[in-house]
């Protein structure tokens, strides 16, 4: 599955792109915006939008495997080896971006609260 994620990403994204950089995107806002709650527990985003360019989106969508479920293996598995914890399971949205964006994908990330803790 995680070959099939990096080759797809590498047909999807032009070529002057780095092969995974939209992986190392998720992977970056883990990093970047994982929340120190005690001594030993560091939660990370655990819900990512990935916002791709309409044709992109289309070819991603068509295709008989679904990258979101790849996606958040590589997040968790990254999760682990860094001691972060989720507050509730890793769900990755691939849309399509407005039709107004010039770059190939956007990744936006939070924090979703356990359930039972929603407002």
């Amino acid at each position: 599955m995680e070959q099939w994620t990096t080759s797809m990403w590498r047909r999807m994204l032009s070529a002057r792109q780095e092969q995974g950089e939209a992986l190392a995107t998720l992977l970056r806002q883990c990093d970047e915006n994982a929340l120190i709650v005690g001594r030993q527990r560091v939660v990370a985003p655990n819900a990512f939008v990935i916002e791709l360019l309409p044709k992109v989106h289309r070819l991603i969508a068509a295709s008989p495997v679904p990258a979101a479920p790849a996606l958040a293996g590589q997040v968790r598995r990254h999760a682990a080896e860094q001691g972060y914890t989720f507050a509730r399971p890793v769900a990755i949205d691939l849309r399509p971006a407005p039709d107004d964006t010039a770059v190939w994908f956007r990744v936006h990330s939070r924090i979703a609260p356990a359930k039972g803790r929603e407002s």
